[in-house]
């Protein structure tokens, strides 16, 4: 996107399409921009709902960047599928990192230069990895130069170099809310806004996250057994997160969620009106859902 664009944030050229506006994707890509360049139209949280809509935008010829993003999409996604079959289309695969994969990245990376590690520390740094597979190469490439080859890495020099980047996504902010982390919330957040992201885009995340746990109470209270209901829900919960949802469920109620999705809903209305600090309003109601999340889980 900055390739093409030149900036995440530029409002001529970068155009974000809702995901209940699909209609507008063929003639967004097919605009020109009022500055000059070429467009980047970007959709975030791409469905298999998308891809009429997506191959139609693809038809134009000489149109702009089309990014999709779509973290729940299944290696049997018709979206996906689509994409690969097309000649105008790539299609990246970049599954979040468990704590085993990152473990291997860590002494990979130190092997590399013969580095001495012990395992405490190898555990230790799984831990505070971001799930991003180029910021960890990133982060350990770092601690490698630091101790520069045939050296040691103790604990000291992991917490120096690479500090704490677990997690750190939009999607991990929401997951951290509704799960009430409060601290990897914030810090996600953080993260997420400074990268890009809008207050408006976060809280619609986390009001998208809310709705899915709202979904399967409801099928839940309707009879079916959890597991059936998560994989009702659509996309299905990935299944690296599915400890994670389920752990979520144990902390909301039918009041809770509505309560939830109006605090969230009054938000996005308060970061639109002129003048009001989005991101501080964003803020407060995404860690205000993750308090309240953490001290349904202290109740139960």
């Amino acid at each position: 996107m900055r390739s093409v664009a030149g900036s995440l944030t530029d409002p001529f050229l970068v155009v974000d399409v809702e995901r209940d506006n699909l209609g507008s994707l063929r003639s967004e890509m097919a605009s020109m921009s009022l500055m000059g360049g070429r467009k980047v139209v970007r959709l975030r949280d791409a469905t298999d709902a998308a891809t009429a809509a997506v191959l139609s935008a693809l038809e134009i010829e000489g149109g702009g960047l089309l990014v999709l993003e779509g973290a729940g999409l299944t290696n049997k996604s018709k979206l996906k599928t689509a994409l690969e079959k097309s000649d105008h289309a790539g299609v990246y695969a970049c599954y979040p990192m468990d704590k085993p994969a990152l473990q291997q990245m860590v002494r990979a990376a130190m092997a590399a230069d013969q580095i001495s590690i012990d395992a405490e520390v190898v555990s230790w740094l799984a831990d505070h990895l971001g799930a991003d597979r180029g910021v960890s190469h990133g982060a350990l490439g770092k601690l490698a130069l630091y101790a520069g080859p045939k050296g040691r890495v103790d604990i000291e020099a992991a917490e120096l170099c690479v500090g704490d980047l677990s997690g750190l996504s939009l999607e991990d902010a929401s997951f951290a809310a509704i799960c009430g982390d409060v601290a990897a919330a914030d810090r996600a957040l953080e993260l997420a806004l400074a990268e890009g992201g809008t207050a408006v885009g976060v809280l619609r995340s986390v009001a998208s996250q809310v709705q899915r746990v709202a979904r399967v109470i409801a099928l839940m209270q309707d009879g079916a057994e959890q597991g059936e209901a998560m994989r009702a829900l659509r996309p299905p919960v990935f299944f690296k997160r599915e400890t994670a949802f389920r752990s979520a469920l144990r902390k909301w109620d039918t009041a809770s969620v509505a309560g939830a999705l109006e605090r969230l809903f009054q938000a996005e209305k308060e970061c639109k009106r002129t003048g009001s600090p989005a991101e501080i309003i964003c803020r407060n109601a995404v860690l205000a859902i993750a308090g309240r999340a953490a001290a349904a889980g202290r109740r139960r």
